[in-house]
């Protein structure tokens, strides 16, 4: 009795420590629900299923083509940020078309399991709705084409207009399943966080080029295994191969990002820096750099950990998204370094830009890992700005540290700037200091 308490008390804890509970209540009761939902579609879908060895065999096989391409699928593509295209439901749509509902269903199962254990080990809770949500708008995607007249679609491809027919039938059932999934999850979303722009999140060219490719490839893949379920093998490669096509912006991408701020890295920053100031140099136009410094930033590793001084840095960086222009150019510099390139912005401006940036991150309040307490903290900021004579990036930045380290010597909390005219590389900081309150 004594140990079937202790178990039931585990249980419980473990229980409270499910990430699905620090989900809003609307959030949490849709995301538990549509799993159920599923699995009661899926007994349904049994109870009414005729069993046959050869749709087992055709779903085993398929199935095990969909198992190699999630294996092969990198690591990377789950990089937080961006769209994941892993390309799974190109092998649900043919399952969904050729065999009954209930193989569409379970099909996502073992896929989401294999990604969660081998590929990329996510939030648990996500990757059941995720199969739930596929499951039953796939099994709703081969419902519906079994609707379709038999003159239309039916069971065979056949030739000629039947064959056009038939491919068009399972295009609309790839649009109900792909939309009707992505519908699911992005209603999640939105009910975890109401300030996410959806719009945003589906209607860019990156995401619309890689919905295509998902459509084309699951329609072609669906019209070859019903040629020959055998011929699914040769379209392996070709799933990998397009994925990796698609992969193409998201890893230049990652090339220019430092991973743990979603800034631009330092050499991306001096890249760009460079162009812009050429720019400026050549059409007369003011241009200002910040370079941003939190801090005490190693006593808060020291104190808190570097889980917290991790949130220190991703809060730091949200700040300077937030409050900063588009055309800015913002990068992290090393450690707990930022730097700003102000685009058609002379020094009275850049130092009010750099004085709200100051005052805003004042105001932050960023909980500790593992605590109930929370970590304030304060930034200093070295303004540098170019005048129209000319100038170099070693030179603005070389002027911003000297700025940087009067601030810091001044007291820190501070926003410090330096001589304007830097053309001819002659760094004259304390020009204008502007001391936090």
């Amino acid at each position: 009795m004594r140990a079937s308490s202790v178990t039931a008390m585990l249980t419980r804890a473990v229980v409270r420590d499910w990430e699905w509970w620090r989900l809003p209540k609307l959030a949490r009761w849709y995301v538990g629900a549509l799993p159920l939902a599923a699995l009661a579609a899926i007994g349904f879908a049994a109870a009414h299923t005729t069993w046959s060895a050869a749709e087992l065999a055709e779903f085993l096989l398929l199935l095990g083509c969909g198992l190699v391409s999630v294996a092969a699928t990198p690591r990377i593509s789950y990089g937080q940020g961006t769209v994941i295209r892993d390309f799974l439901t190109v092998w649900v749509l043919p399952i969904a078309i050729l065999l009954p509902p209930f193989y569409a269903m379970v099909a996502p199962v073992p896929l989401l399991m294999l990604t969660q254990l081998w590929v990329n080990k996510g939030v648990l809770y996500r990757r059941v709705f995720t199969a739930a949500a596929i499951g039953l708008s796939y099994g709703a995607a081969g419902l519906l084409f079994r609707a379709f007249p038999a003159s239309f679609a039916g069971g065979a491809i056949g030739t000629g207009k039947h064959a056009l027919t038939w491919v068009l039938a399972v295009t609309a059932c790839e649009m109900v399943g792909e939309r009707g999934h992505h519908a699911l999850i992005r209603c999640a979303i939105k009910l975890s966080d109401p300030r996410i722009r959806l719009f945003h999140l589906d209607v860019n060219r990156e995401t619309l080029q890689a919905d295509f490719a998902e459509l084309d490839l699951a329609v072609l893949i669906t019209v070859v295994v019903a040629l020959n379920p055998v011929l699914a093998l040769f379209a392996v490669p070709t799933v990998l191969l397009a994925r990796r096509f698609m992969m193409h912006a998201q890893l230049l991408a990652k090339s220019r990002i430092d991973t743990k701020t979603g800034l631009l890295n330092a050499a991306t920053w001096e890249s760009e820096a460079t162009a812009e100031i050429a720019r400026a140099v050549r059409t007369r136009s003011p241009l200002s750099v910040a370079l941003i410094d939190i801090d005490h930033f190693k006593a808060v590793n020291d104190t808190h950990g570097h889980l917290t001084g991790d949130s220190v840095l991703r809060a730091v960086s949200d700040v300077l998204r937030d409050q900063l222009r588009d055309y800015d150019v913002v990068g992290r510099f090393g450690g707990e370094e930022f730097v700003v390139l102000l685009p058609q912005t002379g020094e009275a401006d850049a130092l009010s830009i750099a004085e709200r940036l100051r005052a805003r991150v004042a105001r932050l309040s960023i909980p500790v890992s593992d605590g109930d307490a929370c970590v304030r903290l304060t930034i200093s900021i070295g303004v540098a700005a170019l005048d129209a004579a000319g100038g170099e990036v070693t030179d603005l930045l070389t002027a911003a540290d000297a700025a940087l380290y009067f601030a810091k010597q001044a007291g820190r909390n501070r926003t410090h700037v330096a001589a304007s005219n830097i053309s001819l590389a002659q760094v004259v900081p304390i020009a204008r200091s502007a001391p936090g309150t």
